[in-house]
């Protein structure tokens, strides 16, 4: 006897986000769910597009012959989105669930703050191998389309002069070999590298994202990340293998069991290496970070970028490591300004970690907001990129 035939499970970002919901994986939110009716959408639109990556000069219009499936919007190119939110609104979550199941022969997820460092790279490769040609922009943006027709960035935010000088050209470029982009941010369109010097020119960019990308703001409402901080333990003591393991799990959970990955910042021209990072998280050893040359500027950037540090093994202080203990002090600054999340593993409790020496008096203050930054109260504060 045939057995019936089972219909075919419904695809795309909406019905994995229903069946999360569910599953009791995800609490109900209307202005979640509204994200994922607009990305199933764009799914929809995506189905096997495979467009040539040659550069139209029509602003990215082209025929319909490039869609290799009717489902495919016959009018041209579609739009792509720009997912803007507070943090811990689950702007990553919804990504990872478009990008997983986009139907997309060539596509890649990274996080801006990557992707704009691998372009000053290709940059610099590319003038160094073809002093001959003066601008490095069209052939970049002919090998990035050619590597993806759909590119989906994380936490899109501009903060450097340098990016804000190429991003007009580059993404005109990249829209014009039919390049589809998604991305999630903090930050509206209209507030990007605000009060910045040079902005002006950067206007002209602004329009294009707002051109090119459906901008949907995501209401206010239950942020997410922080519920997962509430109630979660941020000081482990004694740093043992204990408390790596709760740190490990501390990471896990605060960035959705995504795979951490090594990133690079740049800060004045410098890279400063983090060694795992993912979802706004970074992850750090005491050694990497506070027993290397780093400075203010180092731990600012750190804190305007992330808005959780896992920190391991923080030692004992004392004259005898004056250097680390002066630099982990510039960087609790950095991160209580910021208010940035800790969640560490330490030798002892903050008020007896600095406790022998004249220096130690320097330490009164830091001890007393290592306290206050595991309070109920810190906690729930947003962070301040």
């Amino acid at each position: 006897m045939d057995m019936p035939t089972q219909p075919t499970a419904p695809q795309g970002p909406l019905p994995a986000f229903r069946a999360m919901v569910a599953a009791g994986e995800l609490a109900a939110d209307g202005s979640q769910e509204h994200a994922a009716e607009r990305l199933q959408r764009l799914w929809e639109q995506l189905r096997g597009y495979d467009p040539s990556p040659r550069a139209t000069g029509n602003g990215g219009r082209f025929v319909a012959r490039l869609f290799r499936r009717r489902s495919a919007n016959k009018t041209g190119q579609p739009h792509g989105m720009y997912l803007v939110g507070e943090v811990g609104r689950g702007k990553s979550m919804l990504m990872d669930l478009f990008f997983a199941s986009a139907q997309v022969p060539r596509k890649q997820r990274i996080h801006f703050h990557q992707f704009m460092q691998n372009v000053h790279a290709r940059f610099h490769t590319f003038r160094k191998a073809h002093p001959e040609i003066d601008d490095p922009i069209p052939p970049l943006a002919d090998s990035i389309a050619t590597e993806a027709a759909l590119l989906c960035f994380d936490e899109f935010q501009v903060n450097d002069i340098a990016d804000a000088l190429i991003l007009g050209r580059l993404f005109q470029a990249l829209f014009d070999r039919n390049v589809v982009i998604v991305a999630t941010s903090n930050t509206a369109p209209d507030d990007l590298y605000k009060d910045q010097p040079g902005r002006d020119a950067f206007l002209p960019f602004i329009a294009l994202i707002k051109q090119k990308l459906d901008v949907l703001m995501m209401d206010a409402g239950r942020d997410f990340r922080r519920a997962r901080l509430r109630g979660m333990r941020t000081w482990h003591v004694p740093a043992d293998a204990m408390a790596r393991r709760a740190l490990d799990e501390a990471f896990a959970e605060l960035t959705g069991h995504a795979e951490p990955r090594p990133t690079i910042l740049s800060v004045t021209g410098r890279k400063v290496i983090v060694p795992a990072a993912a979802r706004g998280v970074a992850r750090f050893d005491f050694a990497s970070l506070c027993g290397t040359a780093l400075g203010a500027g180092d731990y600012l950037a750190i804190a305007k970028q992330f808005h959780s540090l896992i920190l391991d093994d923080i030692p004992a202080l004392s004259p005898a490591n004056y250097d680390e203990a002066r630099r982990f002090i510039v960087l609790i600054d950095a991160l209580y300004e910021h208010r940035v999340k800790l969640v560490a593993s330490a030798a002892a409790q903050p008020d007896r970690l600095y406790r022998r020496g004249e220096n130690a008096k320097m330490f009164v203050r830091t001890a007393s907001r290592l306290d206050e930054m595991q309070s109920q109260d810190w906690l729930a504060l947003s962070h301040l990129a």
